[in-house]
């Protein structure tokens, strides 16, 4: 898996070195000798992960990662701070500038490409997700996410079989979160499927694999987006780079240190809302692409999909789909005496009548204008026509209350009722549409049902 870095240090041999190291793997390598054109090379060419001297003269790398992060151009790309430092205060500072790992040097080629694999894995995912947010967005289905990021605060399942340990992170979290201690890797699983904002899982574990733990926590499907965090001792470097390789999120050395422990937690959750917001707008504009946004029912676009599966399955021995084509009975007279605001009311109203009389398996959708449609899997014509007469006794026997409540207004509506299995959507609709017509003509606020031969 290749990606574009950002290589930045002021002195070039640093650059050279690890602009060599990089290239030797075929990362393509963007190079900056201070902050303020490290900022511009990345707002400009979007690396996906930036590699960041932090001593340097004018503007040092805390400053940088602290612009890179406070930029919504910029804030995505992954920093990876590399310093001869080797200071807990200056680890600290640079997790909370917003950095996602502090190597120090001479770096570790080893850990160095499984943090830069690990990190590309995660730009690509979040890169796929704000693209299609873009996406959203221009078509003006769905906000900024970063709008609306709630707090930091969440839930921690810690899985480690060291009781003091675990006791102890439980409460450091506790201030800000709320963790909860698992010991046993399969009770473990089953709390990871609930609402989980960090598992925090130690490699060294006596009682079980942590490796596996990651691995399974990973290949699951309702836990696989939960980033996970990896408390390792110093001396099992290789294990800590496996687990990277496995899809672990972030490392934590031991002895844990309590203020770093809080900073890479923050950080691992606050990271999962950006993306879980991202996941949840996208969600969101794929609903309404499908969706009426008038009456909350689907729309024709939806309907066509549906209705075309569902025959197709009904003509390779499948039971026949019905569909009612409903018309709502001079509706532009409602429009003309009350108004489009009152007409709009009674659209809804009746899109909840609706969609409360039909079965749980039918698919109520607006075809557009005054006129619905709802498509019935597994129904004869004559069960079509019995739920069809239920709708429309329900409709007339019961008024809208519309312009605030102050209005009741009788409305009826006219049904055209189709049923069939090998042929068509347009033909079954067709069918459905000449009944409608023929209720209509015959006085309307009545059902007609068309069979295949008539």
């Amino acid at each position: 898996m290749t990606a574009r870095i950002l290589v930045v240090d002021d002195v070039e041999a640093n650059v050279r070195l690890l602009e060599a190291k990089l290239a030797a793997e075929y990362y393509d390598v963007l190079t900056a000798y201070d902050g303020p054109t490290a900022l511009a090379v990345a707002a400009a060419d979007q690396p996906d992960i930036v590699l960041l001297d932090v001593m340097m003269p004018g503007m040092d790398g805390f400053q940088v990662c602290r612009r890179l992060k406070d930029d919504p151009l910029t804030r995505h790309i992954p920093v990876v701070l590399v310093t001869a430092l080797d200071g807990r205060d200056d680890k600290l500072q640079g997790l909370e500038a917003g950095a996602d790992e502090f190597l120090t040097k001479p770096v570790d080629d080893l850990v160095l490409f499984a943090r830069v694999r690990s990190l590309t894995r995660l730009k690509l995912v979040i890169d796929e997700l704000r693209q299609r947010e873009a996406s959203g967005r221009r078509m003006g289905a769905i906000e900024t996410a970063s709008a609306r990021l709630g707090g930091a605060g969440g839930r921690v399942l810690i899985v480690d079989d060291h009781e003091r340990q675990a006791e102890r992170m439980a409460a450091e979290l506790a201030v800000e979160h709320r963790p909860v201690i698992e010991s046993e890797p399969d009770k473990a699983l089953l709390s990871a499927r609930g609402p989980c904002d960090l598992v925090i899982v130690n490699l060294g574990a006596r009682s079980f694999d942590g490796l596996r733990l990651a691995a399974q926590i990973r290949s699951d499907e309702t836990t696989r987006q939960t980033p996970i965090l990896a408390v390792y001792e110093p001396a099992e470097r290789a294990r800590a780079v496996k687990s990277l390789d496995l899809g672990v999120n972030d490392l934590l050395a031991r002895p844990i240190d309590d203020q770093e422990l809080a900073a890479r937690v923050r950080a691992q959750i606050r990271r999962k809302r950006y993306t879980d917001l991202l996941r949840d707008n996208l969600d969101r504009s794929l609903e309404l692409a499908v969706t009426d946004p008038l009456t909350g029912l689907h729309n024709r676009r939806y309907m066509d999909s549906q209705l075309t599966a569902l025959l197709r399955r009904a003509a390779k021995g499948g039971e026949p789909v019905a569909a009612l084509i409903i018309d709502i009975d001079h509706f532009k007279g409602v429009n003309d005496a009350y108004g489009h605001d009152v007409g709009d009311e009674v659209l809804s109203e009746f899109a909840v009548r609706l969609a409360t009389n039909v079965r749980a398996i039918d698919l109520p959708c607006r075809y557009g204008g005054e006129e619905f449609v709802v498509v019935m899997p597994d129904t004869r014509l004559e069960d079509a026509h019995h739920i069809a007469e239920r709708i429309r006794t329900q409709v007339a026997g019961s008024p809208f209350r519309v312009a605030d409540g102050r209005e009741l207004l009788s409305v009826t509506i006219s049904i055209g009722v189709a049923s069939g299995q090998g042929e068509t959507p347009e033909s079954l609709l067709r069918r459905a549409d000449a009944a409608l017509y023929e209720a209509k003509t015959a006085g309307r606020n009545r059902v007609i049902a068309r069979s295949a031969a008539a």
